[in-house]
Order: C-alpha cells, then sequence, then structure tokens
C-alpha cells in the first residue's frame, strides 16, 4: 500500500509535509523525534501538521538527518530556532559536510530556487526561512542505536545516493527510514539516484535489502506498507540495474557529459509525475551518476 496523504502511517509514525517532499516524526510516547528535514518551502505545512494531530513539540527532542542534501536538511535550521531544545543528529560526514561554507552556500541556493518554483518567496522571507548554518549536535555511525521513547532505530551507513547517507531501523516496527539512499518511489517504479557512487549505491541496497521490512519510508512521495513495501527494494535493486545499462550506453554514445546528460535526463526525467523535483535537479543526479561512470570506465580502460 502506498501512503501519500499527510497523517498515521501507522500508530507511531505520522507523514508530514508534503507528498513530493515529506518528513517523519516517530511518537515514543515520553519523546518524539523528527526524521528527515525536507525541503526549505515544507517547514509552514510541518508546523501546522503537528498543531493539528495534536504532538506537544515540547517531547520532539530529536531531528535526525539521514543525509545533507538541500532538499533533506531545508526546514531543519527553521525547527531549531523555533524548537532550541531539539538535539540534531546526523553521521560524522554529514557533520563535516555541513560546517563548510560552500555547502550551506549551494544549499541555501537550491532551496531559494524551489522558493521561487513554489512562488513563496514572499512568504519565507516573512517566516524568517533560510539556511544560514545546520550544527550536527550528535554523530551516529553504522551499529548505534538511537533511543526515541519506547523505540530503537538501529543505524545504518548507506553510500553511494551520497557519502553522509544513513538508513534507520526499528525491528519491532519493522520500518526502515533509507530516504534516497532506498531509491524515489516514483509512481509504480523506482528513480535510481546513486549521485555520490553507483557501486557503493548497490551494495547499501543489496544490505538494506536482507532487512523485514513492513513499511518502507521514503522522503519523496510518501510511504509504502504490507507486500508492497517489502518489494520495494527488490525493485529498487532491478531499477539501478537498468539505470547504469541506460546510462553507460549514453556515455559510450556521446563520450559527453553535457550531452550525456541532456539524452539521459530525457529518458529518466518521470513523464507522470510533474511535482517531481526540477529538471534542474534532476539534471545534477545523472550528471553525477555519468561523471562517475565516466571515471570508472576510464579506470577500467587503464
Amino acid at each position: 500500500m502506498r501512503i501519500l496523504e499527510t497523517g498515521k502511517v501507522v500508530d507511531p509514525i505520522y507523514l508530514l509535509g508534503t507528498k513530493e517532499s515529506n518528513v517523519y516524526l516517530l511518537d515514543g510516547g515520553d519523546e518524539a523525534a523528527i526524521l528527515g528535514g525536507g525541503m526549505i518551502y515544507i517547514a509552514p505545512d510541518v508546523i501546522k501538521q503537528i498543531e493539528n494531530f495534536h504532538i506537544n513539540p515540547k517531547r520532539i527532542k530529536k531531528a535526525i538527518i539521514l543525509h545533507s542534501h538541500f532538499d533533506h536538511v531545508g526546514i531543519l535550521p527553521y525547527l531549531k530556532k523555533k524548537w532550541q531544545w531539539i538535539e540534531i543528529i546526523g553521521s560524522n560526514k554529514a557533520k563535516e559536510l555541513l560546517s563548510k561554507d560552500k555547502v550551506i552556500s549551494s544549499i541555501q541556493s537550491m532551496n531559494e530556487m524551489i522558493l521561487e518554483k513554489q512562488n513563496m518567496k514572499q512568504k519565507a522571507k516573512e517566516l524568517g526561512l533560510n539556511f544560514p548554518k545546520l550544527e550536527v549536535d550528535k554523530v551516529v555511525s553504522e551499529g548505534d542505536t538511537i533511543k526515541v521513547g519506547s523505540f530503537s532505530l538501529k543505524v545504518m551507513e548507506v553510500p553511494g545516493h551520497s557519502s553522509c547517507s544513513i538508513a534507520l531501523y526499528e525491528p519491532n516496527l519493522k520500518a526502515l527510514f533509507a530516504s534516497d539512499a532506498g531509491g524515489i518511489p516514483m509512481g509504480d517504479d523506482v528513480f535510481t539516484a546513486a549521485n555520490s557512487n553507483f557501486d557503493e549505491y548497490m551494495d547499501s541496497l543489496l544490505r538494506m535489502s536482507k532487512l523485514d521490512v513492513d513499511i518502507f519510508l521514503a522522503e519523496h512521495y510518501g510511504a509504502i506498507t504490507g507486500k508492497d513495501a517489502k518489494k520495494f527494494l527488490e525493485k529498487s535493486i532491478e531499477s539501478a540495474k537498468q539505470t547504469r545499462i541506460l546510462l553507460e550506453d549514453i556515455y559510450k554514445k556521446y563520450k559527453d557529459i553535457s550531452v550525456a546528460t541532456e539524452e539521459a535526463v530525457n529518458e529518466l526525467m518521470p513523464k507522470k509525475d510533474q511535482d517531481f523535483l526540477p529538471r534542474e535537479v534532476i539534471s545534477i543526479v545523472v550528471g553525477q551518476m555519468l561523471r562517475y561512470i565516466g571515471k570508472t570506465r576510464s579506470g577500467r580502460s587503464n
């Protein structure tokens, strides 16, 4: 089953934000946590949803970054400013990246582009929505456990989509918070986003596919439950295999990253869902994958 609407996914997990950019709230009883950071423009929606679901913000003690891309950390500076008691948690690599002025500037620039697309620049200015900086308060790594009230989130390092990606697995709920490291649901398909390292991306998918998953929680296009959740990572692995073949063929044909990127985006850009990330962002993702393929092909030829 696919869940796109905000509200309860299962009893302790709420989907917040919008269908194209969502975060989750895990309610552990005496405390709760925000998982993911979404795009900057969903901040007012998230605040309103938390109010509507009668969740006391004082119980939200943690916000966990699953990776540091602009569309997955956007609301966190705003939440930290509004609720100063929240502890920001992420990988060591995420902490390192988010300490760099160049990275912060890039995140701010990308979020401004999205705000303009959403016709929200004036509202963002009124609310003070920006991305000045984001300090990771606590670092976690492979094998660590993050306690959220009665729940225990097992940390997995899952690089490939980004060098800083982590996934969180709650064994009692059989819930996997994988963000884009698990692939992006796109209608009945999966969009492969092996931005950082295609081989590591595939290895991470294979590791996650060994988990017993009843709830797969993506950060674009909602949550997947039941039999569909169990099959999702299999579909994601197959999508990655097919995407790699396509990109290898296109790169071999053109041997020019710019030309190959344009051709590949035409092939891979979602045809059905016009709320997907803008073409400019998809071009960045595809260009990164092609550069990795070009590098590996060059290495094989030496």
